[in-house]
C-alpha cells in the first residue's frame, strides 16, 4: 500500500489515522502470539504433568474478538476485504469512483447496523454480568471490542467516504483515504518478487553448507 504522498489536512488525517489502525493491528498480533503460546502451553502442561491450563478454552474465547476486530479498519485500508472486482476493473476513471462511493455507502449502513447490534449485545452481558462456562471470565470487556472495531471500520469508512467525493468532482487527482485493489500486474509483480528472494535465499543457504563442508 501506497500512502499519499500530498500534504494536505486530508492527506494527514488518513496518515494519521492509518498509524493507530496499524497500531491497533499490531495489537491483535499480539494477541494471536499469546494465543499461540497459550495453545503451546497447554499441551506442555497436559502431557507432561496432567494438568491442563484452567479456563484454557474460555481464555481462547475472550481472545479472539480482538484478534479479528482490531484488524478490521486496518484490512479497509489496505483493500484487503474480500470482494468480487470483474466489474469494478473494468471501470476507469469517474465511473470507477462512482461505484467504489456507493459500494462505501452500503458498507457504512451495514456497519452502522452492526455496531446498534452489537452495542445492545454489549449491553445485555454487562447488566447481567454473562460469563464464560468453565472459569466464569466476563464477556463484556470481549464483546465489547466487538462493537470497537466496528467504530474504527465506521471512521475508515467516513474517511472513504469523503475521499470518493473528492475523486468523483477531481476523477484525476491523487487517491487519498480509499482503499486501492492491486491490479492483476500488481500481485503477478509482488509474486515474482516474493519468488525470486526464495530462490536467492536457498542460493545462500546452498553456499553456506558448501563453504562449511569445504572446511571440513
Amino acid at each position: 500500500m501506497v500512502l499519499p504522498v500530498s500534504n494536505t489536512w486530508f492527506a494527514r488525517l488518513d496518515r494519521g489515522y492509518h498509524a493507530i489502525e496499524s497500531g491497533l493491528n499490531y495489537v491483535a498480533a499480539a494477541f494471536l502470539f499469546s494465543l499461540m503460546l497459550l495453545a503451546c502451553a497447554e499441551v506442555f502442561m497436559r502431557k507432561v504433568f496432567n494438568s491442563p491450563i484452567h479456563g484454557q478454552a474460555d481464555l481462547v474465547e475472550i481472545m479472539i474478538p480482538t484478534m479479528g476486530f482490531f484488524g478490521l479498519a486496518y484490512c479497509q485500508r489496505l483493500s484487503g476485504h474480500v470482494r468480487m472486482e470483474l466489474l469494478i476493473h473494468r471501470l476507469r476513471g469517474r465511473a470507477l469512483w462512482i461505484f467504489e462511493f456507493m459500494g462505501n455507502c452500503a458498507t457504512i449502513l451495514i456497519v452502522l447496523a452492526m455496531i446498534w447490534g452489537t452495542w445492545r449485545n454489549f449491553l445485555n452481558a454487562y447488566e447481567i454480568g454473562d460469563s464464560t462456562m468453565d472459569a466464569e471470565i466476563a464477556v463484556w470487556p470481549p464483546k465489547l471490542i466487538i462493537t470497537v472495531g466496528f467504530c474504527l471500520l465506521l471512521i475508515r469508512c467516513l474517511i472513504a467516504f469523503a475521499g470518493y467525493l473528492r475523486l468523483i468532482r477531481h476523477p484525476d487527482a491523487e487517491p487519498i483515504g480509499v482503499p486501492i485493489s492491486p491490479t492483476v500486474e500488481d500481485v503477478a509483480e509482488q509474486e515474482a518478487t516474493s519468488a525470486i528472494d526464495a530462490i536467492d535465499d536457498a542460493q545462500v543457504d546452498e553456499a553456506q553448507a558448501l563453504n562449511e563442508e569445504s572446511k571440513r
